[in-house]
């Protein structure tokens, strides 16, 4: 063979190689990937049963309730538009508290509640997870609203 046919066929061959990795990164990826969407999105739309997907929201002020006896949570998040009721067992981060901006991954149950997997909480006193804050941007109102219940705990 020539040397020009065989560094054909050494380049076709490293661009096939090339496009199968880059092809199951891809599908590894989408299979990994979790979508953020709000409590308003969710109530307009419907997931298959034992879907995994983010919500966020801001947690509204007066709906945390604790069980004495067990670790469960119940809690509501709100994007001031649409609330969402949230289950969650287990322990809450250190900074979670009402009023707050959170993520929360899980599923949603057919009765309509959201059973979370995993809530994570802000990491400082002024921070808001960009999701949540892009969703806020719609009601100028709400977002007011949450900073200033932010600057009380500072």
């Amino acid at each position: 063979m020539k040397k020009r046919t065989l560094r054909i066929y050494y380049i076709s061959f490293i661009l096939v190689l090339l496009s199968l990795l880059f092809f199951m990164f891809i599908k590894t990826f989408n299979d990994n990937l979790l979508f953020y969407r709000s409590p308003s999105q969710i109530t307009n739309s419907e997931f298959p049963d034992n879907y995994v997907f983010r919500v966020g929201g801001v947690v509204l002020d007066g709906s945390l309730i604790k069980s004495k006896d067990t670790m469960n949570v119940k809690f509501v998040i709100t994007d001031y538009e649409q609330n969402l009721d949230i289950t969650y067992t287990g322990i809450l981060p250190d900074l979670f508290r009402e009023g707050q901006g959170v993520v929360i991954r899980g599923k949603l149950g057919d009765d309509g509640v959201f059973y979370a997997e995993e809530v994570l909480a802000k990491h400082d006193e002024t921070y808001m997870p960009p999701e949540v804050l892009d969703s806020l941007k719609n009601n100028k109102e709400a977002l007011n609203k949450t900073t200033e219940s932010m600057k009380i705990y500072k």
